[in-house]
C-alpha cells in the first residue's frame, strides 16, 4: 500500500511579515533621527526652544494625520504592492531632504558654515531669524516624511490580511509593529554616533537610504497569496481557512474592488471605536519617542550622544521590544484556551495592556533616586503602548471586510495623528512655559519643567483605560460588517 504523501506547508507568510517588520522598523527610524539629534545638535546650530521643536513634531503629526484621511484608500485603490512601494519611496526621499536644511539655512542668510551659525548670540535678531528659517525648512521636510509614514500601517494591515487567518493576525501584527519599537531601539545606538562623528546631516541620509533597500526587496517578493510562486497549496488553505474556498475564489475575481464607500464608514459603530482607540492612545507613544531623549537630557544632564543617555534610551525600548511581541499572542491564547470569540478575546487583553501605562505615574516621583526609574517605566508603558496597537488594528481585520481595511486603518491613523499633535505641540509650549515659571508652577510637588512633565505624564496614565471605556460602550459585542450592510 503506497502511503499518501503530505505537502509540507511552505510558511512565505513569515517572509512577508518579516518584511513588514523591517518596513516598520526603517519607519521608525527615520522618524527618530530628529528627536535624537535637535537637542544636542541641531538646537545648538540653530537656536531651537522646546516651542520650536514642540511645534515641528506636532505640525508633523497633522501633516500625518491628513495624509492618513487618503492614504488607506490610496492603498486600497493601488493594491498593497504599489500603494507600499510608493509610500516608502516618498517617506525615504523625506528623510533624506533633512540633510540639505542647514545648507539652505545658510544661504538665505548668507552664512558660509555652520561655525559662523554657532557663533551667532542665542537671543539675537540673526538668531531668531536663523531659528525661523530652519524651522519652516524642517517642516517641509517632516510634511514629506509625514506623507509617505502614512502609508504603512494600512499598507501593512492589509498585507497582514491577506496573508493571515484572523486567528494570527493580532500575532503576526504584534510581530511587525515591533518594528517600531526595534526603530526606535536601534536609533540610539546608532544615530547620535552617526552625528556626532559625521554630522546630522549624514545621519538622515545614511537612515533614509535603508527605505530605498526595502523597496527592492518588496518588488522581488511580494505578490497576493494566490499569485505568489513561493506560497503552496497547503499554506494557500491555512491562509483561507476563515473562509469555504469557493467563497473566496468568488469574492477574488468578482468582488476584489469593492469596498464600502468612504462616507458610509462613518455610519458603523466600529469604525468610530477604532478611531477613538487611536486618538486616545496614539499621542502618548509619539509623545515618548519624540520627547524622551530629551526629557533625560533636561531632567538628568544626559545627552543622547553620552554613553548614559544612549544606554537609558536604549533600556527603554529593549524593555517595550520584549515585552510587546508577547501582546500579539495573549488574544490568541483566550481564543484557542478560553474559547472566547476574536474581539472579545481581543478587547480583555486591551483592557490589561490598559493599565500599563498607568506605571507611568511612577517615572519622575522614582526618577528622583535614578534615571533608571523613569526609562524602566517608560518602557513598560511603551510596550503596553505597542500591545495595545496590535490588538487595536487586528480588530479591523475581524470587523471590516478585506477591501475597506486600508480606509478605515488610514481614518484610524489620521485620528492617532490629531492627538499626537495635540500632545506634542501643547508639551512644547507647555514646557517653555513652565521653564520660565520657574518654581511659581508646582504640580505633586515637583516645580518648573519637571512638574510640566508630570502633568504630562498623568495625562498619558489613563489614556488608555478611558479610550477602552469608549470602545467598549461603543462596541460591547463582536458584530462583523459585510460588504451587503
Amino acid at each position: 500500500m503506497t502511503p499518501v504523501q503530505t505537502t509540507k506547508m511552505s510558511n512565505f507568510r513569515w517572509v512577508i511579515c518579516a518584511l513588514l517588520f523591517l518596513a516598520t522598523t526603517v519607519n521608525y527610524m527615520d522618524r527618530q533621527v530628529l528627536s535624537l539629534t535637535w537637542k544636542d545638535f541641531i538646537a545648538v546650530d540653530f537656536h531651537w526652544t522646546d516651542a520650536d521643536y514642540g511645534k515641528i513634531t506636532g505640525l508633523f503629526s497633522l501633516f500625518y494625520a491628513i495624509a492618513n484621511l487618503f492614504s488607506g484608500k490610496f492603498i486600497d485603490w493601488m493594491g498593497t504592492k504599489k500603494g507600499y512601494l510608493i509610500a516608502i519611496f516618498v517617506w525615504s526621499t523625506g528623510a533624506v531632504m533633512h540633510a540639505g536644511c542647514g545648507w539652505v539655512a545658510m544661504n538665505i542668510e548668507g552664512y558660509d558654515s555652520i561655525e559662523a551659525l554657532r557663533a551667532v548670540q542665542a537671543g539675537s535678531d540673526a538668531a531668531v531669524a536663523i531659528a525661523t528659517i530652519s524651522v519652516w525648512l524642517f517642516l517641509s521636510c517632516r510634511m514629506i516624511l509625514a506623507v509617505g509614514e502614512a502609508g504603512n500601517f494600512p499598507a501593512a494591515i492589509k498585507a497582514t490580511a491577506e496573508y493571515f487567518p484572523k486567528k494570527d493576525r493580532a500575532f503576526s501584527t504584534s510581530i511587525f509593529n515591533s518594528g517600531a519599537s526595534v526603530g526606535a531601539l536601534a536609533a540610539p545606538a546608532t544615530i547620535p554616533l552617526l552625528a556626532r562623528a559625521w554630522g546630522w546631516e549624514m545621519a538622515f541620509i545614511i537612515i533614509g537610504v535603508l527605505g530605498y533597500v526595502w523597496m527592492g526587496l518588496w518588488m522581488w517578493l511580494y505578490e497576493k497569496p494566490r499569485s505568489n510562486k513561493f506560497v503552496n497549496q497547503a499554506e494557500l488553505n491555512y491562509i483561507e481557512q476563515d473562509n469555504d474556498l469557493s467563497e473566496v475564489q468568488n469574492r477574488e475575481t468578482v468582488k476584489e474592488d469593492k469596498a464600502i464607500p468612504f462616507l458610509k464608514c462613518f455610519t458603523y459603530r466600529q469604525t468610530w471605536a477604532f478611531l477613538v482607540g487611536k486618538l486616545m492612545t496614539d499621542g502618548v507613544w509619539w509623545f515618548f519617542l519624540f520627547w524622551a531623549p530629551a526629557y533625560f537630557s533636561d531632567q538628568y544632564g544626559y545627552t543622547s550622544d553620552s554613553a548614559m543617555g544612549i544606554a537609558l534610551i536604549f533600556t527603554l525600548y529593549l524593555i517595550v521590544t520584549v515585552l510587546s511581541i508577547g501582546g500579539g499572542y495573549l488574544p490568541t491564547y483566550f481564543v484557542d484556551k478560553k474559547g472566547m470569540n476574536p474581539y472579545l478575546g481581543r478587547m480583555r487583553a486591551m483592557l490589561i495592556f490598559a493599565c500599563f501605562p498607568v506605571l507611568g505615574l511612577l517615572a519622575q516621583p522614582l526618577g528622583a533616586y535614578s534615571a533608571w526609574w523613569p526609562a524602566i517605566l517608560i518602557g513598560l508603558l511603551g510596550a503596553g503602548h505597542q500591545a495595545w496597537s496590535a490588538n487595536l488594528f487586528s480588530t479591523i481585520g475581524d470587523m471590516f471586510p478585506k477591501s475597506t481595511i486600508g480606509t478605515i486603518v488610514g481614518l484610524g491613523t489620521m485620528t492617532g495623528g490629531f492627538g499626537s499633535m495635540a500632545i506634542n505641540m501643547g508639551s512644547g509650549e507647555f514646557f517653555t512655559w513652565a521653564a520660565n515659571q520657574g518654581t511659581a508652577f508646582q504640580f505633586f510637588g515637583f516645580e518648573g519643567k519637571p512638574a510640566a512633565y508630570m502633568v504630562v505624564f498623568c495625562i498619558c496614565a489613563v489614556a488608555y483605560l478611558i479610550g477602552w471605556c469608549i470602545m467598549k460602550a461603543l462596541v460591547p459585542k463582536y458584530k462583523p460588517i459585510t460588504l451587503e450592510d
